[in-house]
């Protein structure tokens, strides 16, 4: 079975240098995870995630600002989507659980950042946390880009039909495998073969039984067995329908 980890951070993994980054891509290889997608989340972390996938045939890029980091702005997002390993732009969205930045300015920047994937034609990462309204209604006047995935979904079967109306793809992290999390379980089911995409979100929510661990791209096969379990389907099913998702959500080699 082959994997994609469609998101995570390996910039905010415990990785000293170089040689623990290369450890940690081929833990994940080893379990199958050959291709990931390292998420940036302002300027100089899109930098870093643009200049790791240069050096790492098997690391793709976005480059974007998230709504914690909107009050600094999208100066120089621009100028990486230039770059052939950056693949989307975001993460972006909004964030109204933290309220890091102002939510007037977090709207302005989402907005601002959608309409650089209409320019560029590049894939839109969507952040959005307790604020599913005005995320929905931002996509509405400045148009869903064609290829846009809602990154860890936390939503129920609502906010998923809503997204999927969209014609949004869904990316489901470890919260699906977390006791708690019905609703996203139920929005799993509602979820069409050629929508679906698993991530990590590494180093954060660790899916079980490793709560309480730094989450590392390698542990994108529970999400993905997990997620198999739910939708009654077989794991290698999921793991290559997820990896065909990438593929064209990321316009990335097959």
């Amino acid at each position: 079975m082959r994997w994609t980890d469609d998101h995570c951070h390996l910039g905010h993994l415990d990785l000293v240098d170089e040689a623990a980054l290369r450890a940690a891509l081929d833990a994940a290889a080893a379990e199958g995870v050959t291709r990931v997608v390292d998420v940036g989340t302002d300027l100089a972390d899109s930098i870093a995630a643009a200049d790791r996938a240069a050096r790492y045939p098997e690391v793709w890029a976005t480059a974007g600002v998230h709504p914690h980091e909107a009050q600094h702005g999208i100066e120089g997002i621009e100028a990486l989507l230039a770059r052939p390993e950056v693949r989307a732009v975001g993460e972006c969205g909004l964030d109204y659980h933290y309220d890091h930045s102002p939510r007037e300015v977090q709207r302005e920047v989402f907005a601002a950042q959608v309409e650089l994937a209409h320019r560029h034609d590049r894939a839109l990462v969507i952040h959005t946390r307790e604020a599913w309204d005005d995320t929905f209604a931002i996509l509405d006047e400045s148009g869903v880009p064609e290829r846009t995935v809602f990154h860890c979904f936390t939503g129920g079967a609502p906010e998923a039909e809503r997204a999927l109306e969209l014609g949004a793809h869904l990316s489901f992290s470890g919260i699906v495998t977390f006791p708690s999390a019905d609703d996203v379980r139920d929005a799993t089911r509602l979820c069409p073969d050629d929508r679906l995409l698993v991530e990590t979100d590494a180093p954060f929510l660790t899916p079980v039984p490793h709560r309480g661990r730094p989450n590392h791209p390698s542990l994108v096969t529970l999400v993905g067995q997990k997620v198999a379990e739910v939708r009654g389907q077989a794991v290698d099913a999921v793991a290559e329908m997820t990896w065909a998702n990438a593929t064209r959500l990321y316009d990335l080699p097959g």
